[in-house]
């Protein structure tokens, strides 16, 4: 298992997350690993390569409330609940949105979503369990590799709502 482990500084270098992250001065650790192209579960075959527990894990997706491009931001090892992450959002309705949506609004491949540096800023809600956590891994912009930092970083670098938008 290569893990290479380092707080990066690093300014104008990187994923559009990594800068993100580093322009607002927050300390941040890099996890590369050998993606699995064919894993059913991008967020899943991260925590596995890595050796990190799957609710310590947490992968961003997309969806539509009430017709606006939304981001969900829940543990791997559940699922988002859209009727939460509708409520959360102040809306009535969620429905996923088409990858397709999802890579062009953020700037991202599916598999390699952030929910740092998108291409444009959208409401973001992270599931509760984040507050439990010492640190949190999420995509740090491309498949193989996962950004670890703290929850209060990750929630105040999206402006993120937290509440309890996970299953299982």
């Amino acid at each position: 298992m290569s893990r290479r482990a380092g707080v990066s500084k690093a300014g104008g270098k990187g994923t559009p997350a990594t800068v993100a992250a580093a322009k607002a001065g927050i300390e941040f650790t890099l996890h590369p690993y050998e993606p699995d192209p064919d894993a059913e579960s991008y967020g899943a075959a991260a925590a596995d390569a890595l050796g990190v527990p799957h609710d310590q894990v947490f992968k961003t997706l997309l969806a539509e409330v009430d017709g606006r491009l939304t981001v969900g931001v829940v543990p791997v090892s559940g699922s988002l609940d859209l009727k939460a992450l509708a409520a959360a959002a102040g809306g009535k309705k969620a429905v996923m949105a088409h990858p397709r949506d999802a890579e062009r609004a953020t700037g991202y491949v599916v598999g390699g979503i952030s929910p740092l540096g998108q291409r444009r800023r959208l409401p973001t809600v992270i599931d509760a369990s984040v507050s439990a956590l010492g640190t949190v891994y999420v995509s740090a912009g491309r498949r193989g590799l996962q950004i670890e930092l703290v929850p209060a970083d990750l929630v105040a670098l999206t402006g993120a709502t937290v509440a309890a938008i996970a299953r299982g």
